[in-house]
């Protein structure tokens, strides 16, 4: 395949590529749904059923990336079909590794559409690597399959596979943030006292402040704490407040959102934003709630201000949030993302986050799946 078709693909129809989101947002979580199967049951008496399901799946996408001449779609599943294929007849076994490289590469053909339908750069995505390491994955012998898919996930993502991952999906008290006085101490407590109510609205949310709170800190930190850790603390406790302004059909809708429903959602930063603004000696963590949706390219909202007018706390929330939704927004298909995939569509995206935090988040991350 021509090189340019992976590394900067042409889209010459792009009512042709909306079709193909289409039937790889059908198709995609099959995938995940199958390879979850036979991970936690690979002796199962209907394991090849699910063999033979996984590589339909594989090979429809394979299909239709043809039928709708997006050939990116094709480099990246039919090596798959291939690995799939062998699986099929027996010739090898589906490791946890070999596993996690297949839903690696599923992940980033949706960021890669979803990029293309936005007209955003694909270079973080390192696209190139993946499919030259999926084509020596489905030509490699056996008892080379690991060590093959594991250098496919440390290149495209930067992080080594099968580490544990529990100890980012369970809370974590962090150190405690300075506290200067006792109303200071009053009000985090009653900021977190708004934060548990909000998390007891969805059993989704279960965990989620102290997960961010841990991360945003230990960010900060590594850093060299520029950003106010009880100003920080307060705005994570505070940033989703404004979401119970809003409808629950909103906020707590798993489906694609109308563009009613999504301009709604936008206003929820400045509902929290104002109660901590009215609130003496918050200042600083109004504006990090205010902000913490702003991108530095400037297409984050409400204001669509650009990186230098952003508060540095705002950018630490910004990927500590995110981080945690990309782990959770495929709850609804039955498993969580892993936190491969999440640190993976994280440092994707090229222009979301500050690039100036994201090493600093890197090395919490890896510090904690490596210990």
């Amino acid at each position: 395949m021509d090189i340019r078709a992976i590394i900067s693909p042409m889209i010459s129809d792009e009512a042709a590529l909306d079709e193909f989101v289409e039937s790889l947002d059908d198709l995609a979580p099959n995938v995940e749904r199958d390879i979850a199967l036979l991970r936690n049951t690979p002796n199962a008496s209907n394991a090849s059923n699910v063999v033979a399901s996984l590589f339909r799946s594989v090979h429809n996408i394979k299909g239709d990336g043809a039928l709708c001449k997006v050939d990116l779609a094709v480099a990246i599943a039919h090596p798959i079909e291939t690995v799939l294929a062998r699986l099929r007849n027996g010739e090898i076994s589906l490791s946890d590794t070999v596993a996690e490289t297949i839903l690696l590469a599923i992940d980033r053909l949706e960021l890669a559409v979803e990029s293309l339908q936005h007209k955003k750069p694909l270079e973080n995505l390192r696209l190139l690597s993946l499919v030259q390491g999926l084509e020596k994955l489905a030509l490699a012998a056996p008892d080379e399959m690991d060590a093959c898919a594991a250098r496919i996930i440390e290149a495209v993502t930067g992080f080594p596979p099968a580490a544990q991952h529990s100890s980012l999906l369970q809370p974590s008290i962090p150190p405690a943030a300075t506290r200067s006085d006792n109303q200071t101490v009053d009000d985090l407590r009653f900021f977190r006292s708004l934060a548990d109510l909000l998390e007891a609205r969805s059993p989704l949310f279960k965990g989620r402040t102290q997960r961010l709170l841990r991360l945003a800190l230990e960010t900060n930190q590594l850093k060299g704490t520029p950003v106010d850790p009880v100003q920080l603390e307060a705005a994570i406790y505070m940033h989703d407040i404004g979401m119970m302004f809003l409808p629950e059909s909103v906020w707590l809708k798993l489906d694609r959102m109308t563009t009613e429903e999504r301009m709604a959602l936008r206003r929820h930063p400045g509902y929290a934003a104002q109660i901590l603004s009215r609130m003496p000696g918050w200042e600083s963590a109004a504006r990090i709630v205010a902000q913490h949706h702003e991108m530095p390219d400037g297409g984050g909202y409400p204001e669509g201000i650009h990186n230098g007018q952003i508060a540095d706390g705002a950018k630490i929330l910004a990927i500590v949030d995110a981080f945690e939704a990309v782990m959770l927004k495929h709850i609804h298909r039955g498993k969580n993302r892993s936190v491969l995939h999440a640190v993976a569509e994280i440092n994707a995206c090229n222009n979301q986050f500050a690039p100036e935090w994201i090493d600093p988040f890197n090395q919490v991350i890896r510090r904690t799946v490596e210990s």
